[in-house]
């Protein structure tokens, strides 16, 4: 998978997400989040307008040490061609976000000078 460095350096990655392991996937650009350890993070707007179900609530630590507990959601993911199940993690922030949970087992190679990357 190609994905590129974005002139905040955000590195972004664009993946195709879908509510049902059958249904259309929508295309979204996500920022790969070295410091999450989930699958993924998405606005409640996004959540909305994907029309995810609810999966459950879990407990989280936030980087300040901060214990919030978030709702939770599950999307399929068409990833280096399975689809997987994958949970999805309610706020409000601006980008998706993709956890490092979808990194295992893969190399992540990040160019700066060129503000490409390649997941293999």
């Amino acid at each position: 998978m190609i994905g590129r460095v974005d002139e905040d350096k955000r590195v972004l990655l664009t993946v195709a997400v879908q509510s049902k392991p059958s249904g259309d996937p929508t295309s979204l650009e996500a920022w790969i989040d070295k410091a999450f350890d989930g699958h993924f993070v998405f606005s409640t707007a996004l959540i909305k307008e994907l029309d995810l179900e609810t999966l459950v609530e879990t407990e989280a630590i936030l980087a300040d040490g901060t214990k919030v507990t978030l709702e939770t959601y599950v999307a399929y993911l068409n990833w280096f061609g399975k689809t997987l199940p994958v949970q999805v993690v309610a706020n409000d922030g601006e980008f998706p976000l993709l956890g490092t949970a979808l990194l295992d087992e893969r190399c992540l190679s990040v160019n700066d000078r060129d503000r490409s990357l390649e997941l293999t």
